[in-house]
């Protein structure tokens, strides 16, 4: 935690106002003007130590989707479009590629008498876009595949019951078009990566030097300045491990990488890979008490006070400092009570 350093003043409190002259070697004091006095409360609570750091903000999730058929690209997403459950990602020599959710990737033909978890999922997938009549199991069954031929007259495919590789693409979630990689009318191979894609939660990246490393601890939480001047709220979901290298001689530096997940329903804009502050907690004293550093006086016997304002009275009391955070100092003194207040110059 910071230790308050303060130059070496003589204040002179007089009726409301306060002289402050500035010791030079061994002159005496020289008297500045006099300026008004308000005051300040002396707080108890926690003292937090901050650092700013750059980082990016962006979409969490990113990754490329590969197609399991080749042709021509008859139609593509716009980048930015958000592609959800049973919708088509884009089309394929005039086929849709739909989007289902899981986390089995769609390796092979899907047909009855086929078993495994990708099954589970298709059914899954069926089940929730309302092709009733079948058991979501680990089993493709005749059910399965009449549902499968209800789902492929609707989506204008021809009705073999038969999920073929290039027909499905199971994703996490929900996904948000990053960039496409084909044009509309271009070729695609199988095993191409046509989209790029993410999640839809927001996330802050910072590239953290490694020496700053303390600066970020999971679950911590933080405050991000967006463009504009826009302050969220958000928690720190990771903290990488090992550190990379960046940047070329002589300005080459290692740094860790830190994802911060945004609150629900922080107001973001849509703005992708936007140059973002991030405000880090370094260090944080709990439960003293504190002032305004602005209500430092530095005594002529050498140490710091504060003036105590009580009414139209007002007194020095000399305090020992403390720790330093958001502008506030810690301070112990006799008879320094919560609730009190103290004079600060009014600017």
């Amino acid at each position: 935690m910071k230790r308050v350093v303060v130059a070496a003043v003589v204040v002179v409190v007089a009726g409301g106002s306060v002289g402050v002259g500035v010791l030079r070697g061994g002159e005496g004091p020289v008297q500045a003007e006099a300026q008004p006095l308000g005051a300040a409360s002396v707080e108890r609570g926690d003292l937090v130590d901050s650092e700013k750091v750059d980082g990016t903000l962006t979409y969490e999730g990113e990754r490329g989707v590969a197609l399991g058929v080749g042709g021509v690209a008859t139609a593509v997403p716009e980048e930015g479009r958000i592609v959800k459950r049973g919708e088509a990602l884009l089309k394929v020599n005039g086929k849709a590629v739909t989007l289902f959710y899981g986390s089995e990737p769609m390796y092979r033909v899907l047909k009855e008498g086929v078993e495994g978890r990708d099954v589970e999922q298709l059914e899954r997938n069926l089940e929730v876009l309302g092709y009733g009549g079948l058991t979501v199991d680990q089993e493709f069954t005749g059910a399965t595949a009449d549902a499968v031929r209800e789902w492929q007259d609707d989506r204008g495919l021809e009705e073999t019951g038969v999920v073929e590789v290039g027909q499905v693409v199971f994703l996490s979630g929900a996904v948000r078009v990053k960039d496409v990689k084909v044009e509309k009318g271009g070729r695609v191979a199988a095993g191409q990566v046509a989209v790029g894609v993410t999640g839809l939660q927001r996330v802050v990246r910072v590239d953290l030097d490694a020496e700053k490393q303390d600066l970020a601890r999971q679950g911590a939480r933080v405050e991000v300045e967006l463009p504009g001047g826009v302050v969220v709220r958000g928690t720190v979901a990771e903290v990488g491990d090992v550190a990379q290298t960046v940047g070329e001689p002589p300005n080459q530096k290692a740094v860790v990488a830190v994802e911060i997940r945004l609150d629900k329903g922080a107001k973001t804009g849509k703005l992708d890979q936007a140059p973002v502050t991030v405000e880090l907690e370094s260090e944080r004293t709990k439960g003293v008490l504190s002032v305004p550093v602005e209500a430092l006086l530095a005594l002529k016997e050498g140490g710091f006070g504060v003036e105590v304002v009580e009414g139209a009275a007002r007194r020095v009391v000399a305090v020992k400092t403390g720790a330093f955070g958001g502008g506030r100092v810690e301070v112990e003194g006799a008879g320094l009570k919560e609730g009190m207040k103290v004079g600060v110059p009014v600017s």
